[in-house]
């Protein structure tokens, strides 16, 4: 499958000697490739230039790294990255099918990083088919002197994240691992973002719950748990990677940087703590709602069986009395319909009390 693959990738012969990644449909760098620059000491290089001519420069001068960002690139469209910085192959697989587990595997020539993102979806009111919870994926490719981030979805954009820290240049002189970080920080900032945004559709809910209407519906809440799981499944796997960076020496990443990997796993553990937090209190609301529909149950059943106790007594005499028999009682008596009128009433109407004291009408 791996030999398959690589032939798959191959793109025709590259023009004057440089990978051709020109496509004017999506950007001058090419079909996926969002953005490509040389960085030394920090800097930004001046001028637009092909993968090959900037791998080239960094390494014929010995100084800075390439940043190549793709977005959703198909196996051909890759192969030119691939044959060009020797990128491992069940990586390059990985990074060109997404739908990973966030996980940080190590390769002769460069460390693989696989992310979730997150992003709350906008919504007038939570219903029970309300989408919350939308889901990406950033993989990065981290070597000696490049760092290549791959982007599937249409969120989480690293544009903006390119340009803070191109602001910051003593950050990131510290090499491609900067890189790593800072693709990291932003992941997880953004898991904090919409943590803040399901406790907001949580909020809401528990108070309709318990509200005096209770307007609470247990499909929301399902629906809740489902994004919530969502969420649970792209933070929780990334506790292992961020770990090892942030506390084992590990290839391509710069003993400086474990200490704000440090950071970053910290802040990773308030939203998995946010998460089991959130996942109890749903469970909490939904046994509460789950109690109040029972408890609305038993309160019409108790009135029906209230009532039903009540018309059994007119039922039972008119029952016995339309029988017909020559000799009953009263029959032939001018009085015996009131007399029996008046003890079916009389006996409803203490029933009535009785069942009305003790709260069951």
């Amino acid at each position: 499958m791996i030999s398959n693959l690589r032939k798959a990738v191959r793109l025709p012969q590259p023009r004057q000697g440089g990978v051709d990644l020109s496509h004017p449909a999506r950007s001058p760098l090419g079909t996926a490739v969002v953005n490509c620059a040389v960085y030394v000491s920090g800097v930004r290089q001046d001028g637009q230039r092909s993968a090959e001519a900037a791998l080239h420069q960094v390494r014929a001068s010995g100084d800075g790294f390439v940043w190549i960002g793709l977005h959703e690139p198909s196996e051909v469209e890759f192969a030119g990255i691939v044959e060009l910085f020797g990128l491992h192959p069940l990586a390059v697989e990985d990074a060109v099918h997404a739908h990973q587990r966030p996980k940080l595997e190590a390769y002769d020539d460069s460390l693989f990083t696989v992310f979730k993102t997150c992003r709350y979806v906008e919504h007038d009111r939570l219903t029970d088919t309300s989408e919350v919870v939308d889901t990406g994926e950033i993989m990065v490719f981290t070597g000696a002197d490049f760092v290549i981030t791959v982007r599937h979805g249409g969120h989480g954009s690293l544009g903006p994240l390119r340009e803070q820290l191109e602001r910051d240049p003593d950050q990131l002189a510290l090499g491609p691992s900067a890189v790593l970080h800072a693709v990291a920080d932003h992941v997880v900032d953004d898991y904090l973002d919409v943590a803040a945004a399901v406790q907001d559709d949580i909020d809401d809910v528990e108070s309709e719950v318990f509200s005096v209407r209770g307007g609470g519906g247990a499909g929301r809440i399902y629906q809740l748990k489902r994004e919530l799981l969502e969420l649970k499944r792209a933070v929780t796997p990334l506790d292992r990677p961020l770990q090892q960076l942030a506390n084992k020496p590990t290839p391509y990443i710069d003993p400086r940087i474990t200490t704000y990997f440090r950071d970053v796993a910290d802040h990773l553990d308030r939203v998995r703590e946010q998460i089991t937090g959130f996942d109890e209190l749903l469970n909490s609301i939904l046994q509460a709602h789950l109690a109040e529909v029972a408890n609305a149950q038993n309160e019409a059943m108790r009135r029906m069986s209230a009532w039903a106790a009540i018309l059994a007594v007119p039922t039972m005499v008119t029952g016995i009395y339309g029988m017909n028999f020559e000799h009953m009682p009263e029959k032939s008596w001018t009085f015996g319909y009131p007399l029996v009128m008046a003890l079916m009433l009389g006996i409803c109407w203490v029933m009535h009390r009785g069942f009305k004291r003790n709260g069951w009408l």
